[in-house]
C-alpha cells in the first residue's frame, strides 16, 4: 500500500468516525424530546394534584433550560460534522486525489441539503423548538403566576429570572436552526 493509499484509507476512517457520532448525536438529541415531554408530564401532573404542589411548575423552565441548551448543543455539534465533512474533508480527497466533481465527493452530504422542501421542514422544526424549550415553560410560568397570585418576594423574581433565561434560550434556538441550503 503507498503513501497515498494509507492517506486516504485515514480520510475515509475519519469520515466513518464523524459519521458515527453524527449518528450518535443525533440519536441522543431526538430522545431529549420524548425526555422532556416525559418530564412536563410528571412534574404537571404532580404541580396540578394540590394546590400546595403549584410551586412545583417553576421546575419546568428549568427543564426547559437545562435540556433546551443540551439540544442545541448536540444539533450544532451535528451541523459542525456535516460542515467539517462538506468542506474541510471534501477539500483533503480533493487535493489528495486530484478530483475536481466537489458535489459528488460525499454526495449526500451535500444532497440532502438542497431539496425544495429543506427550507420549510427547518423552519417547522425551529417552531417545534420553540414550542417545547420555549413556550412550555413560559406557559408554566404564566400558569404558576395564575395559580399563585402573591408568592412570596423571592420566588418572583426567580420565576422573572427563569422568564429571561427562556428568552436568551429562544433566540439561542433561532441562531443556531441552520436554515442554509445547499453546501
Amino acid at each position: 500500500m503507498t503513501n497515498k493509499d494509507q492517506i486516504l484509507e485515514i480520510f475515509l476512517k475519519e469520515y466513518d468516525k464523524l459519521k458515527s457520532e453524527q449518528a450518535q448525536r443525533i440519536g441522543f438529541r431526538d430522545n431529549l424530546l420524548y425526555v422532556t415531554l416525559g418530564l412536563f408530564a410528571t412534574v404537571i401532573s404532580f404541580a396540578l394534584s394540590k394546590p400546595s404542589h403549584n410551586y412545583a411548575l417553576l421546575v419546568i423552565p428549568w427543564i426547559c433550560l437545562i435540556l433546551g441548551w443540551t439540544y442545541i448543543v448536540n444539533d450544532e455539534k451535528i451541523s459542525a460534522i456535516g460542515r467539517y465533512i462538506r468542506y474541510k474533508l471534501v477539500e483533503k480527497l480533493q487535493e489528495h486525489t486530484n478530483y475536481t466533481d466537489v458535489e459528488t465527493i460525499f454526495g449526500w452530504e451535500i444532497a440532502h441539503r438542497t431539496d425544495k422542501h429543506r427550507k420549510r421542514r427547518k423552519i417547522q422544526q425551529l417552531i417545534i423548538d420553540e414550542i417545547t424549550f420555549v413556550c412550555s415553560g413560559a406557559i408554566a410560568l404564566v400558569t404558576f403566576w395564575f395559580l399563585v397570585p402573591q408568592p412570596p418576594i423571592a420566588v418572583t423574581i426567580l420565576s422573572l429570572v427563569e422568564l429571561l433565561l427562556l428568552i436568551v434560550l429562544g433566540v439561542e434556538i433561532f441562531i443556531y436552526a441552520d436554515l442554509a441550503k445547499g453546501r
